[in-house]
């Protein structure tokens, strides 16, 4: 459910865009001095939160879940960039209206912008100047203009790139060896076949000498050689994930506090 934006709750508010986007936390709030309504904040962007770019809260809502404007992220990243002092001067305030798209206040004949024109009040007044996050209805000192101290310090911001650690190659060569192999091979033999003749008489008989010859064969192991293909192989690479622990130096500050005695107090 919408609220009335009060200046001292939009403090560190989220700040939404029409897409849902969120765009950082609200570090100040700019009131137009006619009305003493929040006119613009500031939004703090970047990584840890460095940068502050101005937005308008015209047509903007607060919600439980943080103030929504009508500008999207892209608008405000490519907003000028202004230091966020507490003031702004006319220059600066025409860089902003032109930069969202939004008309610029009309100026009365002694320079200053005159608070009817479109509702916005002297929003973009410098020398009068817009004091951030000062309550409308209240005369007790603002949070902001009491004394402060920022700790900083430093910490470890640690990724992956991807980088060459060597080079495989896959190749072939010849080798020669020797092998083995058992053939069955035969061959013929001569033997002599006796049968006796039972009925003589039945053939001639003749005392000389005969001769008769006989081819003998055999088999013997023929080598030929033949290339097949027996295998295939290719490189492929995966990813395999391990943890490593990185460490590193950084540097923080602390808190001290020391009274009049002497007495040191971290923190």
């Amino acid at each position: 459910m919408a609220k009335t934006m009060q200046p001292q709750e939009l403090i560190d508010s989220a700040v939404v865009d029409p897409t849902g986007n969120k765009l950082g936390k609200v570090g100040n709030v700019y009131l137009a001095d006619a009305t003493r309504q929040p006119e613009w904040i500031t939004v703090k962007t970047g990584l840890f939160g460095t940068k502050e770019s101005f937005v308008p809260l015209s047509g903007a809502h607060a919600d439980q879940d943080g103030v929504h404007v009508r500008v999207d992220k892209d608008a405000v990243s490519d907003a000028p960039r202004i230091e966020a002092d507490g003031h702004l001067s006319m220059e600066e305030s025409a860089q902003l209206y032109k930069h969202y798209g939004l008309p610029m206040p009309r100026t009365s004949p002694d320079g200053r912008m005159d608070d009817r024109t479109q509702g916005r009040g002297d929003a973009g007044r410098g020398k009068a100047g817009m004091d951030p996050g000062t309550r409308a209805d209240s005369g007790r000192k603002d949070r902001d203009t009491e004394p402060t101290m920022t700790r900083s310090e430093e910490r470890l911001n640690v990724g992956t790139e991807q980088v060459e650690t060597g080079h495989v190659r896959l190749r072939k060569y010849v080798v020669t060896e020797e092998q083995q192999v058992t053939v069955p091979v035969s061959h013929e033999e001569v033997r002599i076949e006796r049968e006796p003749i039972t009925k003589p008489g039945g053939e001639r008989a003749e005392i000389a000498e005969d001769e008769q010859e006989v081819v003998l064969h055999a088999e013997k192991p023929v080598v030929d050689k033949e290339t097949v293909a027996v295998e295939r192989a290719r490189l492929r690479t995966e990813t395999v994930t391990e943890d490593q622990t990185i460490s590193g130096k950084v540097r923080k500050e602390q808190f001290e506090v020391t009274d009049d005695e002497g007495k040191h107090r971290k923190s």
